[in-house]
């Protein structure tokens, strides 16, 4: 289980001073990228075009890295960790963080109608950014406003467009292209995400970024999880 928790200190510290950099869970320190062999099936440098992600696994079943409503592919190298948002917002008695370390992890972990469920690093296949599937309760079934709201709930938004489309698994799907601004340092970058309704709720895939230089490098493994993804 991935501890958010225990980064909520320093992630908050971050936030102040980078703002969309560390809301997207980007460390800043470029990792040492896969050798040129294992390059050719990254996200970032696929074999061929490099428009398109090599598949690296599933998330969604049971059994997987991440159980979810839907299921869909992972690019290679890219690593799957679940969140459990329950238990990383509860106070710890031992940190001594109380209301004020559970209202930061509370920031982190949820977004308009949405709980963080899963986070997918980059950081393996040689990028910096996170694939993110967000989950909500059963019962939302507007897709396109559940997206909405989760834009809606993130500092700095500008330019958002909307459109529908169909998964690879034949969901109907929202999708949202927008950027954010870190006001402070006056730095604009790219975010994309999509939203399907499922029988047990509503779900959100997102993909940050660093900067828009690292989101259009991370974009196959966004477009490979459109492809691929259906219900579990």
């Amino acid at each position: 289980m991935r501890t958010v928790g225990g980064r909520v200190a320093v992630a908050a510290a971050l936030a102040a001073v980078l703002g969309g950099c560390a809301g997207s869970g980007d460390d800043g320190k470029r990792p040492v990228p896969p050798s040129a062999s294992a390059r050719g099936a990254t996200a970032g440098g696929t074999a061929g075009t490099g428009t398109t992600a090599v598949r690296g696994g599933t998330v969604g079943p049971a059994g997987s890295a991440c159980e979810l409503p839907v299921r869909f592919a992972v690019a290679a190298h890219w690593k799957a960790e679940p969140v459990d948002a329950a238990k990383e917002s509860a106070p710890s008695a031992q940190s001594g963080d109380g209301d004020l370390g559970e209202a930061l992890a509370d920031a982190l972990l949820r977004q308009g109608p949405v709980t963080m469920a899963c986070e997918i690093d980059a950081k393996p296949a040689g990028s910096i950014g996170y694939l993110r599937v967000w989950t909500g309760r059963p019962g939302d079934a507007d897709a396109g406003g559940v997206l909405r709201r989760f834009v809606a709930a993130e500092d700095g938004v500008g330019k958002e467009r909307y459109h529908s489309f169909r998964t690879g698994g034949g969901l109907t799907a929202v999708e949202v292209e927008y950027s954010t601004t870190n006001r402070l340092v006056e730095e604009t970058k790219k975010e994309s995400a999509f939203a399907v309704g499922t029988p047990d709720g509503p779900v959100v895939l997102h993909l940050g970024g660093m900067d828009t230089e690292e989101h259009e490098r991370m974009r196959p493994a966004y477009d490979l999880a459109k492809r691929t993804l259906t219900l579990s």
